[in-house]
């Protein structure tokens, strides 16, 4: 690992994990162990974040998240950081959450904005009196989901500026998905906060993002292809563009299947894990309701893809 990832424990590479079902939909404990043993067990993965997006938090009860990060806490043991992700629409609800999560064992909290600011916005003071509330009312480590610009519950480099300044606060998830600002607002927030990381989720762009400014990724497909997203990031960090170009050809023909040339959306989280299904790297495809089974012809095109790209499959079609 290079010296630019190792000077902060919140550098370098994160993976948002997966998150496996019974078909009666309840979680698959002993299959989420094996996984998350799986995806620990690479050098250079600095700490798993559990019930994210990639391991479907909108579908999991209170005392399901609790239970997702407590298993990650004990197949871990310490060997690297413990992220859960909490997600609520409101400051007493999200300390609630924060407090689960610290309980069952988790280093810090991945802590998204309230979905209600998509809809109706927000003013400054009530966005960063959020991240105040979670960081007092829970006093545990926080990593600060910043959201597309485009949207409502975006931050602002202002609004960032002044969370960085909360103690608690120990990186940014950066997913702007604006190229333009990428660069000036990681100089403006390092100047602020040099201690506080700067992670890219920019799954579509990776290597761009990480090459313009970022000290390491949290994203959903080093779940996935640990081993590359591990080596992609680790040469983008240290400028080494012949072997960051290498690990990116190979991440592009399998994040061209998955994500289908653009960002995380939709049932691009199904299809990854349907896809790890069948390379036996996870014990169920199945995704919970609301989202329906991929259709025959989908699942097809996904095996057919894979094979092309040289993936081994493990799982026959007619076992699925």
């Amino acid at each position: 690992m290079s010296d630019a990832m190792n000077n902060c424990e919140w550098n370098g590479v994160f993976a948002a994990t997966l998150c496996p079902f019974h078909e009666d939909y309840r979680i698959d404990e002993a299959g989420l162990r094996e996984y998350v043993r799986w995806v620990a067990s690479f050098e250079g993965m600095r700490g798993l974040v559990c019930n994210g997006h990639t391991g479907e938090i909108m579908s999991l009860r209170p005392e399901e998240r609790a239970l997702v990060t407590q298993i990650t806490a004990e197949e871990t043991q310490g060997r690297i950081k413990v992220i859960s992700g909490v997600s609520c629409e409101g400051s007493l609800e999200a300390i609630d959450h924060a407090l689960a999560a610290k309980e069952a064992g988790a280093d810090a909290i991945l802590l998204m904005p309230p979905h209600h600011w998509l809809r109706f916005g927000r003013s400054p003071e009530t966005a960063v009196g959020f991240i105040e509330d979670v960081a007092e009312g829970a006093d545990i480590r926080i990593i600060i989901h910043q959201y597309p610009a485009w949207t409502k519950a975006g931050y602002t480099l202002d609004e960032m500026l002044e969370m960085v300044e909360i103690p608690n606060v120990v990186s940014i998830k950066m997913g702007t998905r604006d190229m333009t600002r990428l660069r000036y607002d990681y100089e403006k927030l390092k100047e602020k906060a040099p201690g506080v990381s700067i992670i890219s989720c920019h799954d579509e762009y990776l290597l761009a993002s990480i090459l313009e400014g970022a000290d390491g990724a949290l994203v959903g497909f080093a779940g996935y292809a640990p081993d590359l997203i591990i080596e992609l990031v680790e040469a983008g960090v240290a400028a080494d563009l012949q072997r960051a170009r290498m690990a990116q050809d190979r991440v592009e023909r399998l994040s061209r299947i998955i994500y289908q040339f653009g960002e995380p959306s939709s049932n691009a989280h199904q299809r990854m894990k349907y896809a790890l299904y069948v390379q036996g790297g996870i014990s169920s495809p199945l995704a919970r309701p609301p989202l329906r089974l991929l259709k025959p012809e989908s699942m097809e095109q996904i095996r057919n893809d894979l094979a092309q790209a040289g993936v081994d499959i493990k799982v026959a079609a007619e076992t699925v």
